[in-house]
Formats: structure tokens, sequence, C-alpha cells
């Protein structure tokens, strides 16, 4: 309640001190909540070892976003063999997040052996549940053939799944498939539009291959891809409303 203010005014110092008193009881949702809050400093001063002692004993008693997190931690302090060993744990209780990142594990040799086969079926496995990172890493494994035979109509499936989030990476490789035509009938309009939907979420290369296509395209064709882009923000902003 005082951590959200739900009821009470926000106060993440009380909250603080009420997870304080659950985690202390054992109670797994309140360590994990108590590491994060040791993780952002809301309450407390940020202290990355107590937020990793809190995780890690919501993490021993099963707590998969707890799981996920001491992985995270790992990954980030180049521990890879820690970190797969906390993503999988939370990946085979459903994580998509775990699964995503145990994918790229596999696919990088972090930790494990590089196996493209086995990051697709992570990738694959938290791209079903809707995780846009998961989707946008499927599709580039079907796009280069890497632990899949190469298929870019499956490439093409992916990325829109991941673009239609909001994904810029995903919407600037479909910019790029609908440049090249591979997977869909060559496209500069939409082309045209996925990258400027991409620049506008911050991919860097998009705005430049967005120019290079233009130069294909008729004044007529940019206007319709611009009109395409507006109608797609307005449509996707209404959406998240």
């Amino acid at each position: 309640m005082y951590n959200n203010g739900y009821g009470v005014p926000q106060d993440y110092t009380e909250a603080v001190r009420w997870f304080r008193r659950a985690a202390a009881q054992g109670e797994a949702g309140a360590q994990y909540d108590l590491g994060v809050m040791y993780s952002f400093g809301q309450g407390v001063a940020q202290d990355y070892t107590e937020a990793m002692k809190w995780y890690r004993r919501a993490a021993e008693q099963g707590h998969a976003r707890a799981q996920y997190n001491l992985g995270v931690m790992y990954r980030d302090g180049e521990d890879y063999t820690e970190a797969v060993r906390w993503y999988r744990r939370a990946a085979e209780q459903g994580d998509a997040r775990a699964q995503n990142n145990l994918g790229v594990m596999y696919r990088d040799g972090d930790g494990v052996p590089q196996d493209g086969t086995e990051a697709v079926r992570w990738f694959r496995r938290a791209a079903e549940q809707g995780d846009a990172d998961a989707q946008y890493n499927l599709g580039i494994m079907y796009d280069n053939g890497y632990g899949v035979p190469q298929d870019y109509a499956e490439a093409v499936k992916w990325y829109r799944r991941a673009a239609e989030q909001g994904d810029a990476d995903a919407q600037h490789n479909l910019g790029v498939i609908y440049a090249n035509g591979q997977g869909v009938l060559q496209d500069y309009t939409l082309a045209h539009m996925w990258f400027n939907l991409a620049g506008a979420g911050g991919n860097k290369k998009a705005s430049e291959n967005r120019d290079l296509v233009a130069r294909q395209m008729t004044p007529a064709q940019i206007a319709e891809a611009q009109r395409l882009a507006r109608e797609w923000t307005a449509a996707h902003r209404t959406r998240t409303k």
C-alpha cells in the first residue's frame, strides 16, 4: 500500500519498513520487494549487495521474478554461469523475460556452449507469450538462418509482432525486409513507414535508410508513407491509453 500509494500517501520509507518485517519472516514476495527497493534506492540508500541478498532469499524459495533479477545482476557482473543458472530457474517457471535472456545466452555462448537451436527454443517460448524482445530475436534467427533454416516469411511474422508493440529495432528490420522484398512483395511505401516509426522510436539507422528508400519513391508515395506512419502512431497511442 505504501509502495504504490493505495489508500495511503506513497511513502517508500514506510513501505521498506513493512517489507522488511515480512521478509524477516520468510515471505518471498516481501523479500523480492525489498530487493527492488534496494536496487532502485527507494526508501533506502541504493545498495546492490543488499538487493542481491534479498533477491537470493526470494529466489531460493522459487520466486520467479527474483530469480530473473538475480540472473540480471550476475549477467551485469559478468558471471555468466550463475546468470544462466538463475535465468533457467525462472524460465522453467514460464517467466518470458528469463526465457528471452536465456535464449540470448545460448545465442552468444555466454555461460553455456553456443547453441542456435537452443536459443531459438527459448526465444520461441517467450515470443509466444508476447515478449517483444523475444519476438525480435526470433525474427533475427529466421532472418539469418541461425538455429533454424533461413525463412524470410517467418522473420517477417516475428518482426511484425514485435514492431506492432513498438519495438524500434524490429520496425527497422521490417523496413529492410520491405525495401528488399524478402518474404514480402517489395514495397517502398511500407519500408518508408516502418523506417519512419523506427527512427521516432530511437533506432539510429532508420532515418538514413528511410532517406535512401525515399530516393526511389515519388512525392505521392512519400506522402502516403508519412500518412500511414501518423495513423499507426495515433492508433497505437489510443491503444495504450
